[in-house]
């Protein structure tokens, strides 16, 4: 009897714990999981438009919210190339809005890119974009001068400009952040324009998943940790 129950301690302490794993990997959420943001809208109802979920096991919601994404553009970077909405689409990539002639705000910003860039260097799967809100000024000359500054890598970190208008539609309409153009900057260029100091944290779909305050240290760390979840979350996918 005492061997039985010997037995049945044993088992118990061996069996219930790898039960315990397969159910919260089968059914546990990550609890880290990091909200997406500006969910779509009937215009006429109001309602929040749902598609059905392919392949739903018994337990998840057969449909799921549609949510904002980041729209199609066509820029050009500091290499002289055109890029466009492709490059991104299929990554994470994390973007600011800044201008080369910024004394205050933009270089904290770029600091802080240039750090993030450090520790995803080698993935692929994470890409950073700049885009300037004084594209007339910020030529490609002018960019690719000052990606050398902070050590970006070319098709890693993009710094693109173009048209005006499709610049600060996509800030305002696509990310969600606030620019605006103040005066031609004869005086004082780095006060010509006002640009959110914030980076955004956007996912291989085009959602957006964080903003973050790119002159704070430590919510860049945090944009850093939410990163490594969003890889993490798309690795179990594939698994």
């Amino acid at each position: 009897m005492k061997n039985l129950a010997k037995a049945g301690i044993l088992i118990t302490v061996l069996v219930v714990p790898a039960f315990i794993f397969l159910f919260l990997r089968t059914f546990g959420e990550n609890r880290f999981a990091l909200r997406r943001y500006y969910p779509l809208t009937d215009s006429t109802t109001e309602r929040v438009l749902m598609r059905p979920t392919p392949n739903a096991r018994f337990f998840e919601a057969k449909e799921d919210t549609i949510f904002h994404t980041i729209p199609s553009f066509s820029l050009t970077d500091e290499q002289s190339k055109t890029v466009t909405e492709k490059a991104i689409r299929g990554k994470i990539h994390v973007a600011d809005f800044f201008f080369t002639r910024c004394e205050t705000v933009c270089p904290k910003l770029s600091s802080q890119l240039s750090r993030v860039q450090e520790i995803f260097i080698d993935n692929p799967d994470v890409r950073l974009v700049s885009y300037t809100v004084d594209p007339d000024h910020d030529t490609p000359d002018v960019l690719r001068r000052y990606a050398k500054e902070y050590d970006a890598e070319p098709g890693k970190w993009y710094f693109l400009t173009g048209q005006k208008q499709e610049i600060y539609d996509l800030a305002q309409k696509g990310y969600f952040v606030a620019v605006q153009a103040k005066g031609d900057g004869q005086d004082n260029p780095s006060e010509t324009f006002t640009h959110s100091e914030k980076l955004v944290l956007v996912d291989k779909e085009g959602t957006i998943r964080g903003y973050y305050d790119g002159t704070d240290k430590v919510d860049v760390d945090r944009l850093i940790l939410e990163i490594r979840v969003l890889l993490d979350i798309y690795s179990k996918h594939k698994s």
